[in-house]
């Protein structure tokens, strides 16, 4: 323990004592002046603290300092009753500060009470009541924000922890304070019944027991009684206050004086009305204008004083602004101008109200939502999507950029729906377009033809629900760009919380950081999710000590995650239908695997390339006429040459290998790849 401990135990160890242990007069002195310098104390920190949770430690402070001052006043009870003094401090209230006046004495006193118990004390204790009940109220919404503004990348896992052990400090500060004021309202009521009894004991004492008359008891014990009443309750006052100060008190920049200085006399014309009004007054009623006139000159004065710092301080702000294009056409500034956002999605200004909240806008929310999915849905925290209008662009055109680059663009009719037709037929009128995600056939239609068209079995969307949706599946499919070595290693430094043994085997040595990049990047590019990495370093650290080929890694990796991948293509209880490869393909796609020292490729004769992407474009459009989702199955050795002779013109048809099927799926070819 360190000394501060020993001290803080060894104060209240004595205060315990206070309450059995009669103390001489000079340490009731002593005792009492230090009970006000700790009230002083504990009002001042009160003022220049910005948030209450500065002062955490004030609900257990005021317990101690109730039980201090409730033991002084035990101490010098008994100083008065037994001996009939209780020290130079408390003769000293008693006589100076009355006056040597009983009367004036009691009446001081019991204003002071007055002050304490109905108005600080009685206030302080209902603001308290309602803090803590809001407080407590407001939690779950301030969790969702901090959960928010986390899944929009706004702040970092250690901010969002952080934030919410504030919220809990919080409620639990304004809980403990809702109690500590109950110390303060029991302490003036104490205070009142303690005085009660030292003058009707002493009086009593005095006569029996001292011999006194009772015009010399009633005058003593009376004016030591009112002595310790006052010194007790100053210091009582002090924390009272400070109790009220604190529970009333808002988090700002500044403490309460620059507060108070700062905005309540920050308007200059109010200060000259102020000044006008005193001066009224004292020339239009019989009080003297050597009393109004000089508080309404100082009002006047600091009316003008205000005013112009105002506009020296609007002339600094302006200055900036001058100079921005001084400090732009600076080197240094320059550098600033590199930075490339991740993910930008621009609009024309006919489509702010789209992410404009005071109009009805919710893309804002949205965009929390798709990142949240997208999370969920591949194992990646999409990066923060940054929103801006752009003039440049048409009113109802938007466009998304991906590092940069135009990666989609579309155009929202607001006022309109969009409406998909599961056939071909023109069932309604509406402004023809094409669907921005899946480049399907559709039409803007009026609001009135919502319902119309919904009964003839279209697909109305709604202009934010079209932009959504186009933002997932865009960021879907670009979802390995987004992907660095700086986000793998963030996706490392977590996995290696839960399993630090599989990460120490596969980073940094067999593979180094921008080689796991890598084969997580191939997994996203075919929409594999990277969800499940402890599967993923699993098989690296299997077959890493083997090879480092990127492609065959990945290969091993998919083979790992098979259940995951079957479940994604398969229904349960449904076959798996697919598009398979004659033995013919799958032999001369094996026959042209290149080997090198750099990796292995496929090299075919352009004409066999026509025949098979003819074929199978053929086998895809049947498929697709059936409302079957295309899947191409091949075996394992070339799935990854298929893969690449595919990519360009299927991007999004899967190609799939037998072992990266559960053995319980029931596989159906619905059509085979051959070529004459």
């Amino acid at each position: 323990m360190s000394g501060k401990d020993i001290t803080v135990l060894t104060s209240v160890i004595m205060i315990i004592a206070m309450l059995v242990i009669p103390l001489p007069s000079w340490m009731l002195s002593v005792l009492i002046i230090i009970n006000i310098t700790l009230g002083l104390i504990v009002l001042l920190t009160s003022m220049n603290m910005k948030e209450p949770l500065e002062f955490s430690i004030f609900p257990s402070l005021i317990l101690l300092l109730t039980l201090f001052r409730l033991g002084l006043n035990i101490s010098t009870t008994r100083a008065i009753l037994s001996r009939g003094e209780a020290g130079g401090v408390v003769e000293t209230f008693g006589t100076f500060v009355t006056g040597g006046n009983i009367l004036v004495g009691l009446v001081v006193f019991m204003i002071l009470i007055i002050i304490q118990f109905i108005v600080i004390t009685k206030g302080a204790e209902r603001v308290s009541e309602v803090a803590a009940r809001f407080t407590l109220d407001a939690m779950p919404g301030k969790q969702m924000s901090i959960d928010a503004d986390l899944n929009a990348g706004m702040i970092s896992e250690i901010d969002a922890r952080e934030r919410r052990e504030k919220v809990g400090r919080e409620a639990d500060f304004y809980g403990a304070m809702d109690g500590a004021t109950k110390f303060v309202k029991g302490d003036a009521i104490a205070g009142i019944i303690i005085v009660m009894i030292n003058i009707l004991f002493g009086m009593i004492i005095g006569i029996m027991q001292m011999g006194m008359s009772l015009g010399d008891s009633a005058s003593q014990f009376t004016l030591l009684t009112v002595g310790d009443g006052i010194v007790s309750q100053i210091p009582a006052l002090l924390i009272s206050t400070a109790t009220g100060i604190v529970v009333t008190r808002a988090a700002s920049d500044g403490n309460l004086g620059q507060d108070i200085t700062n905005q309540l006399f920050s308007f200059g014309p109010i200060m000259y009305v102020a000044g006008a009004a005193i001066g009224l007054l004292g020339v239009t009623t019989p009080i003297s204008n050597f009393l109004t006139l000089p508080i309404a000159m100082f009002l006047v004065t600091g009316g003008y004083m205000v005013s112009q710092g105002s506009k020296a301080k609007a002339e600094e702000e302006f200055i900036p602004e001058e100079s921005a294009g001084d400090e732009l056409k600076s080197p240094e500034s320059v550098v600033n101008l590199l930075t490339v956002d991740q993910i930008e999605f621009e609009f024309g200004y006919g489509l702010i109200p789209l992410a404009d909240t005071n109009q009805g806008g919710d893309l804002l929310d949205r965009i929390v939502m798709i990142r949240r999915q997208l999370a969920l849905e591949l194992g990646l925290v999409i990066p923060v999507v940054r929103i801006r209008d752009n003039i440049q662009l048409q009113p109802n055109e938007y466009r998304l950029k991906i590092k940069g680059n135009e990666a989609a663009k579309g155009e929202l009719l607001l006022d309109h729906y969009l409406a998909m037709s599961p056939g071909n037929d023109d069932l309604i009128e509406g402004i023809d377009t094409i669907e921005p995600s899946f480049g399907l056939p559709a039409k803007w239609i009026d609001e009135s033809l919502k319902d119309q068209a919904e009964m003839l079995g279209y697909t109305v969307v709604d202009p934010p629900s079209v932009v959504s949706t186009h933002l997932t599946e865009v960021i879907k499919n670009n979802a390995h760009d987004l992907l660095g070595r700086q986000e793998t290693k963030q996706l490392i430094e977590h996995l290696k919380e839960s399993y630090p043994i599989v990460v120490e085997e596969v980073t940094p040595s067999p593979l180094s950081i921008g080689e796991v990049q890598k084969v997580l990047a191939k997994l996203l590019k075919e929409n594999v999710s990277i969800r499940n990495l402890p599967i993923i370093f699993e098989a690296l650290a299997d077959y890493a000590k083997h090879t480092t080929d990127i492609d065959i890694l990945t290969e091993y990796t998919r083979q790992a995650l098979a259940r995951q991948i079957t479940s994604q293509f398969s229904s349960e209880g449904e076959n798996l239908k697919v598009i398979t490869l004659s033995g013919r393909v799958e032999k001369l796609i094996a026959d042209g695997i290149q080997q090198t020292e750099h990796g292995s490729f496929l090299s075919l004769d352009p004409n066999d390339s026509q025949r098979v992407l003819e074929s199978m474009a053929q086998q895809i459009e049947q498929s697709s006429l059936t409302q079957q989702t295309p899947i191409i199955l091949s075996s394992p050795a070339v799935r990854l040459y298929i893969r690449q002779l595919t990519e360009r013109y299927f991007p999004q048809i899967p190609i799939l290998s037998y072992n990266e099927l559960e053995a319980n799926v029931e596989v159906q070819s619905i059509g085979v790849v051959n070529i004459e």
